[in-house]
């Protein structure tokens, strides 16, 4: 359940960034030319490094 609800703040928070606070394009302007397939790589890609990292943050703490 935990996991989820990170994700889902993860997923939130860059959203939110992507398509209301970067209104100028300067964090993101750099993935502009980006096809939508390569696009989607990295998002895709993103969320499997954060939850690599929230499950692996959490294996600490049950040790």
């Amino acid at each position: 359940m935990r996991l989820i609800v990170a994700l889902l703040v993860i997923l939130l928070v860059v959203v939110t960034d992507y398509f209301w606070f970067d209104v100028d394009k300067k964090r993101w302007g750099w993935m502009k030319k980006w096809s939508r397939f390569s696009k989607a790589l990295f998002a895709g890609g993103f969320v499997i490094v954060s939850v690599l990292i929230y499950v692996g943050l959490s294996a600490g703490n049950v040790l």
